[in-house]
C-alpha cells in the first residue's frame, strides 16, 4: 500500500479492476481505495503477471502492507544492474516473508487486520479456537464465529469517511474550548441579492463569503489555529464550505478565496460540491482551509453549535430564512429573518471580538442589496 500524503496511514479496498493470472501494464490501474478523505486509484508500478493478491473489497490495508504481487516480464526493458556479473559474484535475492501473526502478553496470535476485523464485529477473541498455523487465528476464523451480544444490538462498521469525520470532531471537541454565540437577522436584501446577481441563483455560500472576506482580512484571529502556544495567521483566506454528500459532511475548499470575484467564487464552490457528490474530488481541495461557513438551512436547520474544524479557529453557520413577526418603526410586520451562528476558538477570541465580528458580519448580510 503506498504512500499517498496528507498523512493518512490506511485505506479501505473498495474494488479490484483485475484478477490473479492477469497481464498488466505500467501505470495500469488495479485497485480503487478509500482513505480517510477520498478514493483513489492505484495503479501498477511494473508490467507482468498478478499472481496474488493480499487484501480484499471490504478490508482495510495499512501503508507499507502488500496490496498484490506482480511477477515482472521477461521482456521489460529494466536492466538489472548485476546481470553482467559472474553466477558466483550475485548476491542471493532476499525474499521477506510476510509478518507471523503477533502473541503479545498471552493474547491469541493474529495478524493485526484479523484482529481489527474481530473489533469491529464485536467478537471475544478469547473465545476463538484458531485453525491457522500454530493455533493462529485466521480472518476466516473471524467471520465464521457467532456474534453474541446481551442487548442482540447489531454493530455496523463505520464507513471510512464516518470514521474520519468521527476522529477529527471528537480531536476538535477535546482540545478547542468552543464559544457559540447566536443571532438572527434579516434576509431580504441577501435573498433579493441571490436571485438578482446572476443567471441563475447564486450558491448563498458564495454571499457569505462575500461578507465574511473583508473581516477576515480586518480581524486576523479568525482566519488563523492555536499552534504551539502562539497565533498562526495564514496568509490567505481559504474558505471550507460544508458539502451534504452520501458519504457523509465533506468540507471543500476554496483556496485564495480572497482573490476571487464572487461569480468565480460561485462556480469554484459549485464546481468542488459536485466533486465531492460524485466522489472525484482530491485530497488538495478537501484540505488545509483556514475558515469554514456552513449552510445548514439548506437542509431546513435553524440555530447550531456548530463544530470549529481543527486547525483552525472558527466557523459560521447561517440557517433557513423563515417569515416571521418582527418590529419595523414601532410597528408589528412581517419580516424574512434568518439565523446566524458563529463558534470560535476562546484561547485566541476572547466574548467581545467575537460579539464584534458576528455583528459586523450581520450587517453585511442584512445590508448587501
Amino acid at each position: 500500500m503506498p504512500d499517498i500524503g496528507e498523512g493518512l496511514t490506511e485505506a479501505e479496498i473498495l474494488k479490484w479492476f483485475v484478477d490473479v493470472g492477469a497481464a498488466v501494464e505500467v501505470d495500469q490501474i488495479l485497485v480503487e481505495v478509500e482513505t480517510a478523505k477520498t478514493v483513489v486509484e492505484i495503479p501498477s508500478p511494473f508490467s507482468g503477471t498478478i499472481t496474488s493478491i493480499h487484501a480484499h473489497a471490504g478490508e482495510t490495508v495499512e501503508v507499507g502492507e502488500i496490496l498484490f504481487i506482480v511477477d515482472g516480464d521477461a521482456t521489460d526493458t529494466i536492466a538489472d544492474p548485476i546481470d553482467d556479473q559472474p553466477a558466483e559474484a550475485k548476491p542471493a535475492k532476499t525474499i521477506v516473508p510476510s509478518p507471523e501473526p503477533i502473541q503479545v502478553q498471552g493474547r491469541p496470535r493474529m495478524m493485526p487486520i484479523v484482529r481489527r476485523l474481530a473489533n469491529e464485529k464485536g467478537i471475544d477473541i478469547s473465545t476463538i479456537v484458531g485453525s491457522g498455523a500454530g493455533g493462529a487465528i485466521t480472518r476466516a476464523d473471524v467471520e465464521s464465529a457467532p456474534i453474541e451480544s446481551a442487548s442482540q444490538q447489531d454493530v455496523e462498521p463505520l464507513s471510512r469517511t464516518r470514521q474520519t469525520i468521527a476522529d477529527h470532531m471528537a480531536k476538535s471537541w477535546r482540545t478547542i474550548p468552543h464559544v457559540t454565540i447566536q443571532a438572527e437577522m434579516r434576509a431580504e436584501e441577501m435573498m433579493s441579492r441571490r436571485a438578482s446577481e446572476a443567471e441563475k441563483p447564486l450558491p448563498l455560500e458564495a454571499l457569505v463569503a462575500e461578507a465574511t472576506i473583508p473581516l477576515l482580512q480586518t480581524y486576523p484571529e479568525f482566519n488563523s489555529a492555536f499552534v504551539d502556544g502562539g497565533m498562526a495567521v495564514r496568509r490567505h483566506i481559504d474558505l471550507g464550505f460544508a458539502v451534504d454528500t452520501e458519504a457523509g459532511l465533506i468540507v471543500v475548499v476554496v483556496k485564495k478565496a480572497d482573490e476571487l470575484s464572487t461569480l468565480d467564487l460561485a462556480a469554484e464552490f459549485e464546481r468542488l460540491a459536485r466533486s465531492a457528490q460524485e466522489r472525484t474530488i482530491t485530497l488538495a481541495e478537501i484540505t488545509d482551509q483556514s475558515f469554514t461557513i456552513s449552510n445548514i438551512g439548506a437542509l431546513g436547520g435553524g440555530h447550531g453549535t456548530p463544530i470549529i474544524p481543527f486547525g483552525t479557529s472558527s466557523i459560521v453557520s447561517i440557517g433557513r430564512a423563515k417569515k416571521q413577526a418582527v418590529v419595523e418603526n414601532g410597528e408589528l410586520a412581517i419580516g424574512l429573518v434568518a439565523p446566524i451562528d458563529l463558534s470560535y476558538d476562546h484561547r485566541l477570541i476572547d466574548g467581545a471580538l467575537g460579539q464584534r465580528f458576528l455583528s459586523e458580519l450581520t450587517t453585511q448580510l442584512e445590508t448587501m442589496g
